[in-house]
């Protein structure tokens, strides 16, 4: 893949701590910082996809009342283990 260049302005305590980085590593700051990004935005779209997809499953109109899912985290830890609760709150789409 081609590469372009792109500046960015750095606070000098950022720049000093990547290029560190950079000296234990071996590496340039520049590969450090391209590394970074790419985590940063793969990152980012990891959330945006999750959210979306909570955003699709929400959509559906079924979820766990606050009662049901108390009672299975209560008995966490203890001998008598609730199961899994069922859906029980189910909105009527409009």
């Amino acid at each position: 893949m081609a590469t372009v260049p792109f500046s960015v302005r750095l606070d000098s305590d950022i720049k000093a701590k990547l290029e560190e980085e950079a000296k234990r590593e071996e590496r340039s700051a520049s590969a450090l910082a391209v590394k970074a990004i790419k985590a940063f935005l793969q990152a980012k779209e990891a959330k945006r996809l999750a959210i979306e997809e909570a955003i699709k499953e929400a959509d559906k109109g079924v979820f766990y009342s606050q009662e049901a899912v108390h009672a299975l985290v209560d008995s966490w830890g203890k001998g008598d283990k609730v199961p899994i609760p069922e859906p029980d709150v189910f909105l009527k789409k409009k």
